[in-house]
C-alpha cells in the first residue's frame, strides 16, 4: 500500500475518534507514512499503527518489491517518534527457511521497542498468485501446524509482553494446530468476516474452539 494523500487525514482521523467514542483501541493499516502523517494521526487519537515486516531481512526481496525493509523500518520509526503504539509481525509459509523465521522473529525481537502486538500470518494460497501458485503446486512448502506453533512460541519467548496475534490463515488451521498455537503463546485472534483479504473463521466457531481448549477471552479491537 502507498502513503495515504494528505488531504485524507482528517477523514481517517474522524473514524479513529467516532471508533474511540464507543470504548474501543485503534489501529489502522495504511502504508508507509511521512513524519507529518505519523504525527497526525497520533494527535487523532490513534492507539496502535500496523505495518508488518513481512519476513527476515534476507529473504524479504524475493516476496516483496514494491518498497525496502529499511522503508518499513523508516515507518516503523516515526510512528513510535510520534507516540503510537506498533502492530507489527509478519507472514510465514511463504517458501521461506526456518532460518528465514528465526530472522522475522530476531528483526521484531530488536527493534528500538517490542511492538504491542505482534500478528503472526499463515500464507493463505491464492491460485494465480505466484506464492499461492508456488505453494499449491508443491514448488514451495506449506507450512504445517507445528512449525506455525514453533514460530508464535518464538515470538512469545522473544518479545514477553507483546500480544502474540493468531492472525491470517485461521480458516485452514485444525482445532489441533490453533491449539497448539495457543499453547505456544499465542494470546489473540482477530474475529470479524474478514481479515484484510482473506476469511476469517465465524464468531461461532472461535466460541466453540475456546470451549473445546478450556479457554476464556474478552473482545477487544
Amino acid at each position: 500500500m502507498d502513503r495515504p494523500k494528505d488531504r485524507d487525514l482528517p477523514a481517517l482521523t474522524r473514524m479513529v475518534a467516532g471508533v474511540k467514542a464507543l470504548g474501543l483501541e485503534t489501529c489502522m493499516t495504511l502504508g508507509t507514512l511521512s513524519d507529518s502523517q505519523a504525527e497526525a494521526l497520533a494527535a487523532g487519537g490513534l492507539d496502535y499503527y500496523n505495518h508488518n515486516l513481512d519476513s527476515s531481512p534476507e529473504y524479504y526481496a524475493a516476496v516483496v518489491s514494491t518498497r525496502s525493509y529499511a522503508d518499513r523500518l523508516d515507518t516503523l520509526e516515526k510512528v513510535r517518534r510520534a507516540g503510537m503504539a506498533t502492530c507489527c509481525g509478519g507472514i510465514i509459509g511463504m517458501g521461506e527457511s526456518r532460518a528465514d523465521r528465526i530472522g522475522l522473529i530476531h528483526a521484531l525481537a530488536t527493534l528500538p521497542e517490542h511492538p504491542g502486538s505482534v500478528p503472526i500470518n499463515a500464507l493463505v494460497p491464492v491460485a494465480g498468485t505466484p506464492l499461492g501458485d508456488a505453494v499449491l503446486s508443491g514448488a514451495a512448502p506449506a507450512i504445517d501446524g507445528i512449525e506455525f506453533a514453533r514460530t508464535v512460541a518464538a515470538a512469545r519467548i522473544t518479545m514477553p509482553r507483546a500480544v502474540v496475534r493468531l492472525s491470517a490463515g485461521r480458516e485452514a488451521m485444525s482445532v489441533e494446530a490453533q491449539a497448539l498455537a495457543f499453547l505456544g503463546g499465542a494470546n489473540s485472534i482477530f474475529v470479524g468476516d474478514r481479515l484484510l483479504t482473506t476469511a476469517n473463521p465465524e464468531v461461532d466457531r472461535d466460541m466453540a474452539l475456546f470451549e473445546t481448549l478450556g479457554l476464556a477471552g474478552t473482545m477487544a479491537a
